[in-house]
């Protein structure tokens, strides 16, 4: 745009509005021109030479472009920018900018990005692998489906793993992204297949890499364990280089979206899965793809499957880690139940591995200190008894048998009172005789049937009473008289005879 052109709108006395609408400019750009034309003397009188006027002009646009080769796009340059670094295709980013009111052409925005780097458009180089080499995978939103469960729609994923050179897939739906989800995918991919490609591409999801790093890929365990138990190589995609498994974002999750999943009503998610097993067989496997020229499934059954990787024969233990912390009672919550570990152990932070049968605990770096049989109910508790100090121990193994013979050994006031406590038929009073007889520990057995004997005095034998007469050091001290409890009319005899008294009836003596 020439600058002379805008500066005969001003001249004209025309608005900023108008005359960004006229020349294709924003309003910003011509409120600085108008600024610039002001300060510089030019809505009046008569117009320096085309050259004068971009000589004026080269302070005002010194970092910047000139008004003639400004772009419609600048406007949303922090925008273009963003997406732009974030691997945003072209096509894409022209579509996020007409919904933020951008008016331009797709080539305008096309020529902006490649301003945006200074060497240029970045050329990519097309890498094919051999047969049975590597496969790509990636998770992409599904929309929802059904879950068969509650009958309510849930937002669901499509797991895609696809053969780098055949172009077979394989396609499951499911409702989250978590490890086991993860792992559980890569088995069934394998076992549909019938053999293990020796690379898996993988974009950098939280379920399967713990940090976005190229040079150092910290993986997370129970994937570096599937990987060492169907010996694949875990390669893992650069931050932000979704290019890096192209076969897979376009012809996987896209050919999905587009193709099986276009128009479809929403169905029940285990339906969707079978369904999309037969189009991977079918649609997607029989068509003439637009690289290889070949169909996916034939050069599958006939070249590919048959250089992949053999399925190990030993069954994989799909296991989950975590970290957490031993409580005070010497148990690990996981997966809503109790594992138990070392006392000494007690606040320190423990390694979990939550396999499909076992459950094993680690030190942080990795001493076994555990194992349990995975609890098959939440809520469970499992417990070592050599994980408990050997003073509680002590208690929690006395039953009900083994109590009553520890009283009995202390006194026969003592013996009374647990006896009383272990004939109640409402509430389970073992726990409560265990601590009561603790008490010995701490009091010695001669004041703790001597404090029997005055609760039992009192008509009051319970653990509370008990041990409050031990900490005021009462139990020597001479009883005195039973305290007189509220009057009350208790009836000894059956129905018909407190009917007749109430009625005059039946004489009571």
């Amino acid at each position: 745009m020439e600058v002379r052109k805008v500066l005969n709108h001003l001249r004209a006395g025309q608005s900023n509005r108008r005359i960004a609408q006229d020349v294709g400019l924003d309003r910003r750009t011509v409120s600085r021109i108008r600024a610039w034309a002001q300060q510089e003397g030019l809505l009046t009188g008569e117009l320096p030479a085309m050259a004068e006027l971009q000589s004026r002009m080269a302070n005002l646009y010194a970092d910047s472009d000139t008004p003639q080769a400004r772009s419609a796009v600048a406007p949303y340059a922090r925008q273009v920018q963003r997406l732009h670094e974030e691997g945003v295709e072209d096509a894409a980013i022209w579509e996020r900018l007409k919904e933020r009111g951008f008016t331009g052409s797709y080539s305008a925005v096309w020529r902006y990005i490649q301003k945006l780097s200074a060497s240029g458009p970045t050329v990519t180089v097309r890498v094919e692998s051999e047969p049975g080499v590597e496969a790509q995978i990636d998770f992409g939103y599904a929309g929802k489906m059904i879950d068969p469960e509650s009958g309510q729609l849930r937002k669901s994923w499509a797991f895609v793993m696809l053969l780098s050179w055949s172009r077979h897939q394989y396609v499951e739906f499911v409702f989250d992204q978590s490890v086991r989800t993860w792992l559980r995918c890569h088995v069934n991919a394998f076992t549909y297949f019938g053999g293990v490609p020796q690379r898996l591409v993988i974009d950098n999801l939280k379920a399967g890499i713990t940090k976005a790093c190229w040079e150092e890929p910290q993986v997370q365990h129970a994937y570096g364990e599937c990987a060492e138990h169907y010996g694949f190589l875990i390669a893992p995609c650069r931050p932000a280089t979704p290019q890096h498994k192209g076969k897979v974002e376009q012809g996987g999750v896209h050919y999905v979206k587009r193709n099986f999943l276009g128009g479809r009503e929403p169905t029940r998610l285990g339906q969707a899965n079978q369904d999309v097993l037969v189009w991977c067989e079918t649609t997607a496997g029989l068509r003439t793809h637009g690289t290889t020229k070949a169909q996916p499934l034939l050069a599958f059954q006939e070249t590919e499957q048959a250089r992949l990787q053999a399925l190990p024969d030993a069954t994989y233990d799909l296991a989950e880690w975590k970290v957490a912390k031993l409580h005070r009672d010497c148990h690990v919550v996981f997966d809503n139940a109790y594992y138990s570990a070392p006392y000494r152990l007690v606040d320190q932070r423990l390694r979990i591995r939550g396999g499909m049968h076992t459950v094993r605990l680690f030190t942080l770096d990795y001493q076994l200190v555990a194992s349990h049989d995975r609890a098959t109910q939440a809520g469970q508790r499992l417990t070592h008894p050599g994980h408990l100090p050997p003073e509680l121990l002590a208690g929690l193994q006395m039953d009900r048998e083994s109590c009553r013979t520890a009283a009995q050994d202390i006194g026969p006031a003592t013996l009374a009172v647990v006896s009383q406590l272990l004939d109640e038929g409402v509430v389970d009073r073992l726990p409560t005789v265990r601590r009561l007889l603790k008490l010995r520990d701490r009091f010695s057995d001669r004041r703790l049937e001597a404090a029997c004997a005055r609760a039992l005095h009192f008509d009051d034998p319970s653990y509370a009473t008990v041990k409050r007469i031990l900490t005021q050091n009462q139990e020597e001290a001479a009883p005195t008289a039973q305290p007189i409890r509220a009057a009350a009319t208790v009836f000894v005899r059956n129905a018909a005879d407190l009917v007749g008294h109430l009625v005059g009836g039946a004489t009571w003596n």
